[in-house]
C-alpha cells in the first residue's frame, strides 16, 4: 500500500535513513539535513519542522511547510515537502512542493502517484486555487510527473519551467 505520512518521532530511525539518501541539492530540492546525525535529527530537527508545520517559531520569511514521507508499505519510497501558503516570492520561485524519490525507487510511478496523493491534501491545506510549481529544465522526469497530474506550463525561463495545478475546494 502507498501513503504519504507526516514527519514523526515514532518513525525517527525510517526518516532519518531515507534523509540520508536524498543529496544535498537534488535537481532543486535542497537537503540542508544530509549530513546530521541521528540524535540532532530525533532531538532537535523533527521537533522543529513539526512546530514549523504549525507556524511556530518560523524563521523570518518562512511560510508554514510539512514534510510527508511516501511509504509503500513499511519503507520509505519519497518526500514531499509541502507549503501551506505562498509568498510573491515562492509565487514566482520554487511554489508549494518540492519532492524526490529515492534512487532505488526511481522510475516506477512512485513520483507520480505519491503526487496525487499530496494533491488531494493540498486541497485543504493550500490557500490559492492552483498548486505551484517549478522544476529545471534538465529534470524532464519531473516534468512529466507534473503534467501526468495536471499541470500546465504557465512560464518558463532559461533554467525553469513553471507549472500549475488548479485545484477544486
Amino acid at each position: 500500500m502507498l501513503y504519504l505520512k507526516q514527519i514523526n518521532l515514532e518513525d525517527a530511525d525510517k526518516e532519518f535513513e531515507a534523509i540520508k539518501k536524498i543529496p544535498e541539492n537534488e535537481n532543486g530540492l535542497e537537503n540542508k539535513y544530509f549530513n546530521c546525525n541521528f540524535k540532532e535529527f530525533k532531538d532537535t530537527i523533527i521537533p522543529t519542522l513539526i512546530n514549523n508545520s504549525k507556524g511556530v517559531n518560523l524563521p523570518e520569511g518562512y511560510v508554514p511547510c510539512t514534510w510527508y514521507f511516501l511509504w509503500k508499505d513499511n519503507n520509505i519510497v519519497g518526500l514531499f515537502k509541502l507549503r501551506h501558503y505562498l509568498t510573491e516570492e515562492l509565487k514566482n520561485g520554487s511554489g508549494h512542493i518540492g519532492y524526490a524519490i529515492l534512487n532505488d525507487y526511481r522510475g516506477k510511478g512512485y513520483a507520480s502517484a505519491g503526487l496525487k496523493l499530496l494533491i488531494d491534501l493540498c486541497k485543504t491545506i493550500i490557500k490559492e486555487d492552483e498548486i505551484y510549481f517549478s522544476v529545471r529544465k534538465t529534470n524532464i522526469a519531473s516534468l512529466k510527473v507534473q503534467l501526468k497530474n495536471g499541470a500546465t506550463i504557465v512560464n518558463e525561463n532559461d533554467d525553469h519551467f513553471y507549472t500549475r495545478i488548479p485545484i477544486k475546494k
